[in-house]
């Protein structure tokens, strides 16, 4: 998040909340302050099976009800002032902190290296577990819906159901393109001609032409489709995949999504008497650091696998 000014009509909170989904906290405060959830600003959706530090937003005529505001899963860190309320977009990151267990010294120093490689060459940007559910029975009940064969009335649950649907096809297609550059281009993301970038300013462009130079330098980054309509799709040897993941008579607008993404300011600090070894990581909006540790480990988690080690 950038600078707040200190001053405004807005009151803006920084919470730390423990297994809790971001929604379930807005609601929390919405009907302890007997607003709408609406009202509440907020940039991002944080992890429910962590603990977790966000901010929000809400007007400043609702501070004196806060004041005896107590909840056993979330804590109010600071409080301040701001012009206008906090939306989707502000967020530039996020900063996370782990503890891995039963870790020895030989494999600390291995993890921290696939970390750095992962940080230079860049981390497939899957969607992580979260955005599917606990047992992924939204990505059937998506196609469903999308096929027609159910009707879903709620706009809230029909709108999350059509980011998992988009969301589903996009990791398809990531998944692809991996296998493609494991077997042809040593495991670093195989380039294609006609593949859609995205540069620094957010513009995006398709090439004929493979741009290495640029990418290695990070100017371009290589692009997926979420499918729908009005958006920039892929050409020449590029649309030969990405069309098998796509839906053209998908009516909600398309968008397209970094192929790559590259965690930074990573920070090990191995602990020989706990066997435990702290990573710290920053990880860009819209990427999931449960796919940053999933690339370390090596291995796939689920929901489920998060809920039964706590």
């Amino acid at each position: 998040m950038g600078e707040f000014l200190g001053r405004g009509n807005y009151l803006i909170l920084k919470v730390q909340k423990v297994e809790l989904t971001t929604w379930d906290m807005i609601a929390i405060f919405a009907e302890h302050l007997a607003i709408p959830a609406q009202k509440i600003g907020y940039a991002g959706l944080k992890d429910k099976h962590a603990t977790t530090t966000q901010y929000i937003s809400l007007e400043s005529k609702h501070e004196r009800a806060l004041h005896n505001f107590q909840h056993k899963q979330i804590k109010i860190l600071e409080k301040t002032r701001h012009s206008h309320s906090i939306r989707m977009g502000d967020l530039k990151g996020n900063r996370f902190s782990i503890n891995l267990y039963g870790v020895n010294a030989i494999e600390s120093g291995k993890i921290e290296k696939i970390a750095r490689k992962i940080a230079k060459s860049g981390l497939p940007n899957y969607f992580g577990y979260q955005r599917f559910g606990y047992d992924a029975s939204s990505v059937a009940q998506a196609q469903e819906m999308v096929k027609g064969e159910i009707f879903i009335e709620d706009a809230k649950l029909k709108s999350f159901l059509i980011s998992v649907y988009q969301s589903y096809y996009f990791n398809e297609w990531l998944r692809d393109r991996v296998i493609l550059s494991r077997e042809k281009n040593a495991s670093e993301f195989l380039l294609l001609s006609g593949d859609v970038y995205i540069s620094k300013d957010g513009k995006l462009l398709t090439l004929k032409e493979i741009p290495s130079k640029d990418v290695t330098s990070k100017k371009l980054t290589p692009t997926g489709l979420l499918c729908g309509r009005d958006v920039f799709r892929a050409k020449y040897d590029a649309s030969e995949i990405e069309k098998k993941y796509d839906d053209e008579f998908l009516q909600e607008k398309g968008h397209r999504r970094e192929a790559l993404v590259y965690p930074s300011d990573i920070e090990c600090n191995y602990n020989k008497k706990d066997s435990a070894l702290n990573i710290s990581f920053t990880m860009p909006k819209g990427s999931y650091a449960t796919v940053f540790l999933e690339s370390i480990a090596g291995k796939n988690y689920s929901a489920k696998d998060v809920k039964e080690t706590k």
